[in-house]
């Protein structure tokens, strides 16, 4: 295994306990039922009643058991030994019937032998990959003819905007990273909080960057025909420090900033 991937399976090992106790993650819930998705992926995904599903990066599963409750046949994978421990748990206390495997992307085709009809992936997954034409072939590897894949996730561009101090009140909205892929990727180390909930993490971690050419082309380069990509102005978390959450749940930048693209999707077909 790639020994920056390696530290990332580590750096993901501590953060799924602090993941697993947050409010943003809100386990409580989930276990009374939530469903996890999105209302943009459920709309653009349309109904998976009856259908098998490959969930890519899927942490401890929150996603790919809401497919589950929607009527997938849903399978989750993830490199952290830790997630898939908490999502089969969870699987299993609340008797869903999704399976979980544990693994990276590039080495799935040594663990796991079939095809789906959907693969999905989604919420901050790409910036974790270092090879995108990998990523493309093995999605296409486990695709039926005629399957179909889905991406939710943040937009390249809005990536470069992350500034260098985000409690710093003087913040504009301008580049501070760099938008084009570099192969060596950006590591970030020392003690440092993660995106949900209270802890700190200390494993060095490995991010990468990728136009949104690169994640295109990466997929009609393994054969796959691209449906729609759509692009929207609002976000998940608040990713810069002049977002405001508004009514419906999502992030966007406060009046006066303008409007960027901060997360997009992607369904394409086999």
């Amino acid at each position: 295994m790639d020994e920056r991937i390696e530290l990332n399976r580590r750096n993901w090992n501590e953060r799924t306990p602090i993941h697993a106790t947050s409010q943003m993650y809100d386990l409580k819930a989930f276990r009374a039922g939530r469903i996890t998705l999105t209302d943009i992926e459920i709309e653009e995904m349309g109904p998976v009643a009856g259908k098998s599903l490959l969930h890519l990066q899927c942490h401890f599963g929150q996603d790919t058991m809401s497919w589950a409750r929607l009527g997938a046949k849903a399978t989750g994978v993830d490199i952290s030994d830790a997630a898939i421990k908490l999502a089969n748990e969870l699987n299993q206390e609340l008797d869903i019937g999704a399976r979980f495997i544990r693994s990276n992307i590039y080495d799935l085709p040594n663990v796991l032998d079939e095809q789906f009809d959907i693969v999905y992936t989604a919420i901050g997954v790409l910036c974790w990959l270092p090879d995108l034409r990998c990523w493309g072939q093995t999605i296409a590897r486990y695709l039926k003819p005629g399957g179909t894949f889905y991406i939710l996730d943040e937009h390249p561009s809005a990536r470069t905007f992350a500034p260098d101090d985000f409690e710093s009140d003087a913040y504009e909205l301008k580049p501070n990273y760099p938008y084009f892929h570099d192969p060596g990727g950006f590591r970030e180390e020392g003690e440092r909080s993660t995106y949900a909930g209270k802890g700190t993490i200390t494993t060095p971690v490995y991010e990468w960057q990728h136009s949104m050419s690169e994640i295109v082309n990466s997929l009609i380069g393994a054969g796959l025909q691209i449906e729609f990509l759509n692009e929207y102005p609002y976000t998940f978390f608040k990713a810069l420090p002049t977002m405001v959450r508004g009514e419906d749940g999502w992030w966007r930048l406060a009046d006066g900033h303008g409007k960027v693209p901060l997360i997009f999707s992607i369904r394409a077909t086999k």
